[in-house]
């Protein structure tokens, strides 16, 4: 993923589902080619993360 997508991400008024290397995440802050993200499952545990690892897998559903 790539800086401006994240940011786009960041800034929607929806939840977009958003994967690290396969695990869902929440992305809190995107700084160069980083991210701080936090797991769905595990909101304690934020990591900085790189940008590559991130694919956006669209809107959530309900």
């Amino acid at each position: 993923m790539d800086l401006q997508q994240a940011e786009k991400i960041i800034n929607a008024d929806v939840f977009i589902n958003v994967h690290y290397r396969g695990i869902p995440v929440y992305i809190q802050e995107v700084n160069g080619q980083t991210a701080k993200v936090f797991p769905l499952d595990g909101i304690n545990h934020e990591q900085v993360v790189d940008l590559e690892g991130l694919n956006e897998t669209g809107p959530i559903s309900l």
